[in-house]
């Protein structure tokens, strides 16, 4: 497929890249892998002299879609998986916002909703 949105997982060492044509097509690849992933994805939590990296805090696997427009001007969004099973969605790549979730949204819907403006792109 050679679409106008990637998606990117990264999970551990492993990253792959998908294409599609839609964002909606992209957010729903998204969430059937991060679900395929979430069995795998827990983590304990760490400790390092002076610090301890409870599971919440760790990014487990990213899940990332890239719109058209370049590196920094296109649309772009993701799922963060935390190491408890955990997801969050967020907005932007180098100053990531987090997407405030409405009454029953899951955050794949919350991303959905922050792209809307890209639908048509």
């Amino acid at each position: 497929m050679n679409g106008k949105w990637t998606l990117t997982v990264r999970d551990g060492p492993r990253v792959g890249h998908r294409r599609f044509e839609t964002p909606g097509e992209a957010i729903d690849a998204m969430e059937r892998e991060l679900d395929e992933l979430a069995p795998t994805a827990r983590r304990r939590a760490i400790q390092v002299p002076g610090k301890r990296f409870e599971a919440t805090r760790q990014v487990a696997v990213r899940a990332e879609i890239a719109g058209p427009g370049g590196w920094l001007s296109g649309p772009r969004g993701g799922v963060d998986m935390r190491g408890d099973g955990s997801t969050e969605a967020y907005t932007g790549r180098l100053r990531r916002r987090l997407v405030e979730l409405q009454a029953g949204e899951t955050p794949y819907d919350g991303l959905r909703r922050a792209l809307g403006n890209w639908q048509s792109a």
